[in-house]
């Protein structure tokens, strides 16, 4: 037989359905390169065995045969066999603490581990990610809470109908319900209460795309960020459109010297030198959907304090963050924790800083899954094994008993691979001050 590739099973979450070669590809890599997939057997994926027999994969227990085993989040480090090779999804290059005993325990055992999040190309694009389905579950899933905390406020909306991502077959199934949403907005209106309801995506990459593509389902008229202030004050504002605009740097940060000007590469280069700018813009959104990458050593988008004051200057427009990033007490400073699908939402109480579960109580309404994806399993998988399967062959064939120096994988796979043979590779040898 030759080389085989190997799929673990998905046991970080319960939630976690996705799989990182799907039937499809599986079916391909056999008739196109004569790679045998075996995949080990779930209850929870969102592919069943039986699609994967179909294809022709082997569904088994043991993956000790393969040289290479593939799976989505980290793998328990009770797991893993001498020698094998592994990629994943690692969140290990931050010197994360909670996962540095699973990287001591692959360089023990001699492993390999090709990390998806450092697949790059020679500009440092990564080239495997999730991050459009995370915006649009996050912007179905933001819609679903808005839905959810007019309903509670006793304002009847088109929204309240929608379903959970997860509760839908697939994307094409959510996307159909959300065009039966735009439709009523076209033909009823939204309820007099929250017109004109104001959504504004804060951030321009792969997530801010995502959300798009769910918004622009919806009967939108995008306008500028300085114009929010003119649509809020419009009496005659229409309540058949949403209005929705997108923020970029230079709307949510100010130089701290007043007489600076902003500039975006001094910014990223020298965030220290600006502070956030971004209160100005809470008392004109009904939604702010947050996708934007944070450090801390960035300013936030909306502090506590910056809720603090929208709130005790009035019931505010402000209904739900949607906060896609999910960075705790990162950019959006009142995700202090995560949720999962099953309970996406908690209130965050400015006037006192407390936590209320669901979308009742005073406050804001906030979505902090942090495994957005997953709840469009499907559609998310067939995309990510599409990006992966151009690699596998490369990975099937690799010699894991070489050196690294002579570790022959494609130059964008090599970049990812954090730890060979026992060692860390050269370009994480940081991580031996974590570990």
């Amino acid at each position: 037989m030759p080389p085989c590739i190997g799929v673990r099973r998905e046991e970080k979450s319960l939630w976690e359905r996705r799989v990182p070669i799907t039937p499809t590809v599986a079916l391909e890599l056999r008739q196109q390169h004569g790679i045998p997939v075996m995949v080990q057997p779930s209850p929870h994926r969102a592919f069943a065995a039986t699609e994967f027999e179909a294809a022709g994969a082997i569904v088994q227990e043991d993956l000790s045969a393969c040289p290479v085993v593939l799976a989505i989040k980290e793998i328990p480090k009770s797991t893993f066999q001498p020698g094998q090779a592994y990629a994943f999804f690692a969140h290990v290059v931050k010197g994360q603490p909670f996962n540095m005993p699973m990287l001591q325990r692959l360089l023990d055992l001699g492993c390999t581990l090709v990390d998806y999040e450092r697949v790059v190309d020679d500009q440092g694009r990564r080239l495997l990610f999730f991050g459009r389905h995370a915006g649009v579950a996050g912007m179905l899933e933001t819609l679903w809470a808005l839905g959810q905390r007019l309903a509670w406020e006793s304002i009847p909306n088109p929204f309240a109908s929608l379903r959970h991502p997860y509760e839908y077959h697939d994307l094409a199934e959510a996307k159909a319900d959300l065009i039966r949403v735009g439709e009523a907005i076209r033909s009823d209106g939204l309820p007099s209460a929250i017109v004109p309801l104001t959504i504004g995506v804060a951030g321009y990459g792969n997530v801010a795309r995502g959300t798009w593509e769910i918004l622009d389902l919806l009967p939108v008229r995008r306008v500028e960020p300085d114009a929010l202030p003119t649509v809020t004050a419009n009496p005659g504002a229409s309540p058949h459109v949403i209005y929705a605009t997108t923020f970029r740097e230079e709307h949510t940060v100010a130089p701290q010297v007043a007489s600076g000007t902003f500039n975006v590469q001094h910014f990223v280069a020298h965030p220290e030198a600006y502070r956030s700018a971004f209160e100005r813009f809470l008392p004109h959104l009904t939604v702010l959907v947050n996708a934007v990458y944070w450090e801390p050593r960035f300013p936030r988008l909306v502090t506590n304090a910056a809720l603090k004051g929208l709130f005790e200057a009035g019931p505010p427009r402000l209904r739900v963050i949607g906060d896609i990033s999910c960075d705790i007490e990162g950019g959006i400073e009142c995700t202090v924790r995560a949720t999962d699908p099953g309970d996406p939402v908690f209130v965050y109480d400015p006037a006192t800083g407390q936590l209320q579960d669901g979308f009742a109580g005073p406050g804001v309404v906030v979505m902090a899954v942090d495994i957005l994806p997953s709840e469009l399993p499907r559609d998310a998988s067939e995309d990510f094994s599409r990006a992966l399967q151009a690699y596998i062959p490369a990975l099937a064939a690799a010699d894991y008993s070489a050196p690294f120096a002579e570790l022959a994988l494609p130059p964008e796979i090599k970049r990812a691979v954090i730890a060979h043979r026992g060692q860390l590779a050269p370009a994480y040898t940081y991580l031996s001050n974590h570990l």
